[in-house]
C-alpha cells in the first residue's frame, strides 16, 4: 500500500466494530496507512485538551475495543472532509464527553504530521465549569487529572509522547491563542 492511501478495515480485525452505530460513517471514518503506519481518520484527526485550574485534564479512558482501548488519553477522533482541527476537536470533545463548546477557550495546537496524516492537539481553557458526561461509546471513564498525575496513567502511546510538551506550554502560559 502506498503511503496516504485509505484501506477499509481489514477481515478479522477488531476494529471492525461500527463506530457510529447508530447512524451513517463520515467520510473521514477510516484508516490511512503509510510508511509511518497506520492511523485513524482519512483527513486527520484531534483531540481537546480540556484545562480547569482547579480540577485538571479531562482525560477520557478509551473503550476497549477502540485503537489503543484501555488507555487514557483526550476525546478527539476522526475530521470530516472539510472541517478544521479547532472545530473537529470541539465537536469531537461534545460528542464523547459533552463538553460545551461555550465553555472553553481555545488556547493553543500542536500538530503532529507524518506527511499523509495528521493529529491536532487543540488546547483549551474552561472559561465555564461543567460536568463532563460520557455521551457515546467510545469511552469507559472521563475523569479530572491534576498535571503532575496525568503521567501516572496509562497513556495511549500519542498522547504520552506529546504530553510533556503540552504540559510545559500549559505551565508556562504560551497558551493564550493561536
Amino acid at each position: 500500500m502506498s503511503p496516504g492511501e485509505v484501506s477499509e478495515e481489514p477481515p478479522h480485525s477488531p476494529y471492525n466494530d461500527p463506530r457510529r452505530p447508530l447512524g451513517p460513517r463520515d467520510p473521514g471514518d477510516a484508516w490511512v496507512e503509510g510508511e509511518q503506519g497506520r492511523f485513524w481518520g482519512r483527513f486527520g484527526s484531534a483531540g481537546l485538551l480540556v484545562h480547569d485550574a482547579a480540577r485538571g485534564i479531562l482525560l477520557q479512558h478509551r473503550a476497549t475495543w477502540s485503537d489503543q482501548g484501555g488507555t487514557w488519553g483526550l476525546p478527539g477522533g476522526a475530521l470530516h472532509q472539510g472541517e478544521d482541527a479547532v472545530n473537529g476537536a470541539l465537536r469531537e470533545a461534545h460528542e464523547e464527553a459533552a463538553v460545551p463548546p461555550g465553555s472553553v477557550r481555545v488556547l493553543f495546537t500542536s500538530v503532529f504530521d507524518v506527511g499523509y496524516w495528521s493529529y491536532t492537539t487543540v488546547a483549551a481553557r474552561v472559561v465555564e465549569p461543567f460536568q463532563p458526561e460520557i455521551s457515546d461509546h467510545e469511552s469507559l471513564e472521563l475523569q479530572w487529572v491534576r498535571l503532575d498525575g496525568v503521567s501516572d496513567k496509562e497513556l495511549h502511546p500519542g498522547f504520552a509522547a506529546a504530553w510533556p510538551g503540552l504540559r510545559r506550554r500549559l505551565q508556562d502560559g504560551h497558551g493564550d491563542a493561536e
